[in-house]
């Protein structure tokens, strides 16, 4: 059986089945990036509920595993060279699990700088400015009196939101074939529910996007993934 008592981690969330992936993590657009891959690619795993409270992020048993006390984070028993493995940063944990697992990230050289390209477009682009674009919509930015900060993120969320209707359009997911840029992207799309913001940036009108995100969620290891580990 494998030993994670070297990742003090395990003394505040203790796996019931060391053998396995450990997951920690909450359902949010980048949490779900880790558990929707995991179903995706059948590889079998225990999720832990950490919440976003800083009881959980920043306790020093979860800043041992992620110094950026962000989830998810996972450890894997059965890492690269042997031994166990703890990694952070969701972009990060999708090549992983890619790499391990040999599926999602395309059979080809080509077909795997395609996806990572989208994946970084992702990392770089659509989570962050669409994140920022909440607070300022939703969250505490939302009580500002200058709203010059919104509209930045609005209008940076409708460019970004047009790229992505005009690359997705003639196919069914962002490379052509289903990939982890897919469960990158979507789950940041699906972010707009949330942040109120779909008519502020004109969802409906991104006829190529609004079809792609209903494929995406029609996909069974997505509906499984998609509240995992579940919410309080």
């Amino acid at each position: 059986m494998a030993d994670l008592s070297e990742f003090p981690i395990t003394q505040k969330w203790t796996p019931q089945d060391p053998t396995v992936l450990q997951l920690f993590s909450f359902p949010t657009p980048n949490g779900v990036k880790a558990s929707i891959a995991l179903e995706e690619m059948q590889i079998p795993y225990e999720a832990h509920l950490v919440t976003l409270s800083d009881a959980d992020v920043k306790s020093p048993e979860f800043l041992s595993l992620n110094p950026n006390n962000k989830i998810p984070a996972i450890i894997d028993p059965n890492g690269p060279d042997g031994a166990p493995i703890g990694l952070f940063e969701s972009g990060a944990i999708l090549i992983y699990l890619a790499e391990k697992s040999g599926k999602l990230m395309g059979e080809t050289a080509n077909d795997k700088a395609k996806t990572l390209q989208w994946l970084m477009f992702q990392m770089g682009g659509l989570g962050p400015m669409l994140g920022q674009m909440g607070f300022f919509v939703k969250f505490a930015g939302s009580q500002w009196d200058d709203k010059r900060p919104q509209q930045r993120y609005v209008d940076e969320g409708k460019r970004l939101l047009a790229v992505l209707d005009k690359e997705l359009d003639g196919k069914d997911w962002i490379t052509g074939q289903y990939s982890i840029a897919d469960i990158a992207i979507a789950p940041w799309l699906n972010a707009l529910n949330f942040y109120e913001a779909k008519d502020m940036v004109g969802w409906d009108d991104h006829k190529n996007l609004v079809a792609y995100l209903e494929r995406f969620y029609a996909r069974p290891a997505v509906d499984k993934a998609k509240n995992i580990p579940p919410r309080p």
